[in-house]
């Protein structure tokens, strides 16, 4: 398996020693620097082939998104901050994924899959798979919407509950810390949903039926959010849930 070649730039030691914990639990990264300002980093990224970038964002002098605009070719890009209003910004530079802290474990672990699957994707290693005359399809675990001038993918496992604005839907994950929105109506992304997985439970709910914590005749919860449950919608709705 190739290693991953990476470096990790943020002013706060403490957060740089747990970052370089974390990764070294992930048998594909190797962390060859680790660096408190930028312009130290520079110098090793002009000097040897680096793979992936740890940046933090918020830093006195020049901040990681500053730092990021200077480079005419950057390797691949995982934001780390306390700060999520900086998201949209990092995506329209192309990172691979916006890490917010805390960082739980699992979190950079997805991180550092995507980024792996995008380096294999570079260097053309991924096979297709073979499939035999006989073979069935494998159903997809993901949709497409399109959201902020892009198309996003998004796991039906990450998916904890929708919810309709007219014209829109606000879709909340597990991924992301703000809902996506994307001009759809709550029945075209219902049809999207595989109805093993997904309940409609009001005409401005929809709701993965395992992220369900608990629930009463007239209200549920996923999580600390309560979802109103529609009176022509309970009868069907604890017929599923108690399945």
């Amino acid at each position: 398996m190739h290693k991953l070649r990476c470096i990790a730039v943020d002013d706060e030691p403490f957060a740089l020693d747990i970052l370089a914990d974390d990764m070294a639990k992930v048998p594909f990264l190797e962390l060859v620097g680790r660096f408190s300002n930028p312009l130290d980093a520079s110098v090793m990224l002009q000097r040897e082939p680096i793979d992936l970038l740890f940046l933090d964002i918020q830093m006195p002098v020049l901040t990681g998104i500053q730092f990021l605009r200077t480079m005419a070719k950057p390797p691949m890009v995982i934001l780390t901050t306390a700060y999520e209003q900086y998201a949209l910004e990092g995506y329209e530079l192309a990172v691979v994924d916006y890490l917010l802290k805390p960082i739980p474990f699992e979190r950079l672990l997805k991180a550092a899959n995507k980024a792996y699957d995008l380096y294999q994707l570079r260097q053309g290693v991924i096979s297709e798979p073979t499939v035999t005359a006989t073979a069935e399809p494998e159903p997809a675990d993901f949709f497409f919407i399109f959201s902020e001038y892009r198309e996003i993918k998004v796991f039906y496992s990450e998916v904890l509950y929708v919810e309709g604005l007219k014209d829109y839907v606000k879709i909340y994950t597990t991924g992301q810390t703000r809902p996506l929105l994307s001009r759809l109506t709550l029945k075209a992304i219902e049809a999207k949903l595989p109805v093993s997985r997904f309940c409609r439970v009001h005409k401005s709910f929809i709701v993965a039926l395992d992220k369900i914590s608990s629930f009463q005749r007239s209200r549920l919860y996923v999580g600390p959010r309560e979802i109103p449950v529609g009176s022509s919608y309970v009868d069907h709705f604890e017929q599923r849930y108690r399945q």
